[in-house]
């Protein structure tokens, strides 16, 4: 079995572990009033599964737009940039590679035949990708109530400054998700 395979099957096993004996901490608090695809997007996060928590952030956008489904699909960008700068400052390149494939698809052959990445390239990549794009998620939501975003961004620093070192794989309280 190849390296990547393997990297792969870890991952995968890794993040279903998580997700299945994790689930239950996160559903207490679904009845909070969040959104599936917020309640998704959590779950996503605490298995630092950036992807799909993306993807569930966008959808999120796409069924309920607002500045605040805006202001969190900015967040979880925010939050992928965060991660990947704690990898790369504790040296973890091995993971930076392994966070690079799982923001791929993840088809079936990608187990087979995943495409080598250099994780220092892919860094630069990512980085680049996501402050773009969570830019223009702030700037959208910015447009459409910009007070509502100055609270969500105000209770987001004050949940950053209490988990400076993990707040990436999760949201303030206050979001109810």
């Amino acid at each position: 079995m190849g390296r990547h395979a393997l990297v792969g099957r870890l991952i995968l096993t890794g993040v279903g572990l998580v997700v299945c004996f994790g689930c239950g901490a996160f559903e207490a608090g679904t009845d909070r009033g969040g959104s599936s695809n917020l309640q998704r997007a959590k779950t996503f996060l605490a298995a630092a599964d950036y992807r799909r928590a993306i993807e569930a952030c966008q959808k999120e956008v796409t069924e309920r737009p607002s500045a605040t489904s805006y202001v969190y699909l900015t967040y979880v960008y925010q939050a992928l940039d965060a991660y990947l700068d704690s990898l790369v400052r504790s040296d973890r390149w091995v993971l930076v590679e392994q966070l690079a494939l799982s923001l791929s698809p993840g088809r079936p052959e990608d187990l087979l035949d995943s495409p080598d990445v250099l994780a220092r390239i892919a860094k630069e990549l990512i980085q680049e990708s996501t402050r773009k794009q969570s830019d223009a998620a702030a700037a959208m939501a910015t447009r459409l109530d910009a007070p509502t975003v100055g609270t969500l961004w105000t209770q987001q620093k004050r949940w950053r400054d209490t988990q400076p070192d993990g707040w990436w794989l999760s949201v303030p309280l206050e979001w109810g998700w």
